[in-house]
């Protein structure tokens, strides 16, 4: 039996209904008008936009996207009255242009704001189980959408929106910051220069330990608290290394992912810490728990590269994203940054030594970071990557650009999450990851992550100035 026909065979019960179904929609046609790979609309010399959410992440958004000209804040959305009306009192203060409409107080409030006629584009910055609700009604809607991770949590809902993309002409980006650090954007210029040689693998991960954020008595866990389970399974949170990892590789434009395998190891840091930090009688010693403490996810693209991903919230290792990238002539790692390259392909290199790696990096730093990353670091937002991923869709919108980012990203990138719980919950088989562009990434065009000359867009650097609402975790 043929590799597909084995993977579209599989019926595992809880875990294929979990995942909507890891397969591919083969013959059917785009959703509407065609397909959206390299997709611009007309210059939009002047952005409104609506923010859903206004809670950590939230604040940070609008105080950040209103500091760029012929931006404007247009209207602001949360349950909470408190967190609109402290937005609202701010950007009066700095004088940040926009209507300001005012939506609050109650569950299904935001879809007046989806409907408001002086809102161009919707922000959505809510708990990941709302965003695909509100992308398709803010698309159906006639908006363009920017969402923070993920931009789905099945491959049902990862179709659903590619198609309503197709058929409404709107763009729907998720808001993958770290596409835009610096060392990423480093690396992303070294294998674009050619300097890697041709690209065979790379590997990523998210190794943060969250244990205490993900158990404490805080409204973010207000629905772990009331169920009193705790159950994941495959990679949950796989964009931040794999967002990169997929511009590297020019991924849905000459490549794409084609299937994975899943493993998740034995749980124990939950368990420790839960016993050394809470009392029999609180909360989280009640938890119901299936999970376990890291998971790695192996990646197989159509003209053969590997991904390896890792996802680790539980233990003491330190923070990284891992963040390599291997050609024929030489390796980009991260964590520390370091780099190796080779004249003659297949010939061995060590690390450069730290001098002539400096040199490198200040040759091939990527013009976004060399003229706009000391404004991105004096503002904040995970050292500055924030600012840049925002400058970036900005600049793509007020010039008629394709975003760096589109809806077939969003649907494969997000697909990785019910796929690899598919792999993980079938004894770790092969699971075909689907092709949401229908063939087109065989034709679509690399992005080309070019530089932005702040003073031609109006934005006086001079207006930055640090912002401590901007986050770091």
């Amino acid at each position: 039996m043929e590799r597909r026909e084995f993977v579209r065979s599989l019926a595992w019960g809880g875990a294929l209904a979990l995942c909507g179904g890891c397969s591919t929609r083969g013959a059917l046609a785009f959703g509407g008008a065609g397909q959206m790979s390299n997709f611009a609309v007309a210059p939009m010399k002047k952005i409104r936009v609506g923010f859903i959410g206004i809670g950590e992440r939230g604040t940070a958004a609008v105080r950040r996207v209103t500091i760029f000209p012929n931006v404007e804040a247009a209207a602001l959305c949360d349950l909470r009255p408190e967190a609109v009306d402290e937005a609202v009192a701010w950007l009066k203060k700095e004088r940040r242009p926009g209507a300001l409409h005012e939506y609050k107080g109650t569950p299904d409030v935001w879809k007046r704001l989806c409907d408001d006629p002086e809102v161009d584009v919707v922000y959505i910055v809510t708990p990941a189980n709302l965003h695909v609700e509100m992308e398709l009604y803010a698309l159906r809607a006639g908006k363009h959408v920017l969402c923070e991770v993920p931009g789905a949590r099945t491959v049902e809902e990862c179709w659903e929106i590619v198609e309503t993309c197709e058929k409404v002409r709107r763009h729907c980006m998720m808001l993958e910051n770290c596409c835009y650090g610096e060392t990423e954007m480093l690396a992303w210029n070294l294998v674009h220069k050619g300097l890697l040689g041709t690209l065979t693998h790379a590997e990523g991960g998210y190794i943060h330990n969250l244990t205490e954020r993900a158990l404490a008595d805080h409204f973010r866990n207000r629905a772990k608290k009331a169920s009193l389970r705790f159950s994941e399974h495959g990679n949950t949170y796989p964009t931040h290394p794999l967002g990169p990892i997929c511009f590297y590789m020019d991924m849905n434009r000459g490549d794409r992912m084609d299937y994975l395998v899943s493993v998740t190891s034995r749980e124990a840091g939950w368990t420790d810490y839960i016993r050394e930090t809470f009392k029999p009688e609180d909360w989280q010693s009640k938890l119901r728990y299936d999970k376990g403490d890291i998971n790695t996810t192996v990646i197989k693209t159509a003209v053969g590269r590997t991904i390896m991903l890792q996802l680790d919230k539980a233990t003491p290792r330190p923070y990284s994203r891992i963040n390599m990238v291997q050609g024929s002539r030489g390796c980009f790692a991260d964590y520390p940054p370091r780099l190796s390259m080779t004249k003659r392909s297949g010939t061995h290199a060590g690390w450069l030594k730290a001098e002539e790696f400096e040199k490198v990096r200040s040759e091939y730093m990527h013009p976004l970071w060399k003229h706009v990353g000391k404004e991105a670091k004096v503002l904040g937002g995970h050292g500055g990557m924030d600012f840049i991923m925002d400058l970036r869709w900005v600049y793509c919108l007020q010039n008629g650009l394709p975003l760096d980012m589109d809806v077939y990203d969003l649907a494969s990138w997000s697909s990785i999450v019910p796929c690899s719980a598919e792999s993980e919950l079938s004894g770790s088989k092969p699971v075909e990851i689907p092709d949401f562009t229908r063939g087109a990434w065989k034709t679509a065009k690399p992005v080309t992550i070019g530089d932005v000359d702040l003073v031609k867009m109006g934005f006086d650097p001079k207006v930055v100035r640090k912002d401590d609402k901007q986050l770091s975790v």
